[in-house]
């Protein structure tokens, strides 16, 4: 009876994960179990499953961030393209405000002539040019690498002066084109 009771405790023993981590044999457990898999028929298709993701997975993943990318990449080059038309709004109403202390030193907008580097550079005739009122040598440009077109008096009714971008594409379209930026 004794004895029976010891091989009830022993088997105890040995299932405690402690002691089997302890003496390596989980480790050589979990091995032989593998081999056993793989020798019976359909082993090979448990282990399979286990392995990795399959091409349809992975091609239903890549059609989703397709899509995904698809809907959202539009969106986000109109907001750059936004982003970029008040950025020229701003920097011609900042211009718009230089040439106001322009017209407060002289006593009138630089010509059309003159243009905006009358705003670095003093222009010849006048005497009361307080600038330079940019810094740097060198003029500002709109956010897409092209010069603020100036043209004093105004072609517009109700302006001193015209200041514009032509905007993305560059080239003016003809009189009230609505790619071009004007100040306000």
């Amino acid at each position: 009876m004794q004895l029976a009771r010891i091989g009830v405790e022993q088997k105890a023993y040995f299932k405690q994960p402690d002691h089997l981590e302890r003496h390596g044999t989980r480790h050589l457990r979990g091995t032989a179990a593998l081999r056993r898999a793989s020798a019976r028929p359909g082993g090979d298709r448990d282990r399979r499953k286990e392995r990795g993701f399959t091409l349809l997975e992975l091609l239903v993943v890549l059609a989703i961030l397709g899509l995904l990318v698809g809907l959202v990449a539009p969106a986000a080059l109109r907001q750059l393209g936004s982003a970029k038309e008040k950025i020229a709004h701003q920097s011609i109403e900042r211009l718009a405000t230089v040439l106001d202390m322009f017209k407060l030193d002289v006593g009138r907008y630089p010509t059309t002539e003159q243009g905006l580097q009358a705003l670095i550079t003093p222009p010849t005739g006048v005497s009361r040019w307080s600038g330079p009122y940019l810094k740097g040598d060198k003029l500002p440009e709109d956010p897409w690498g092209h010069p603020f077109v100036y043209r004093s008096p105004s072609q517009r009714p109700n302006h001193e002066f015209d200041l514009y971008s032509l905007g993305p594409n560059g080239q003016a379209a003809g009189p009230g084109d609505a790619s071009a930026i004007y100040n306000e």
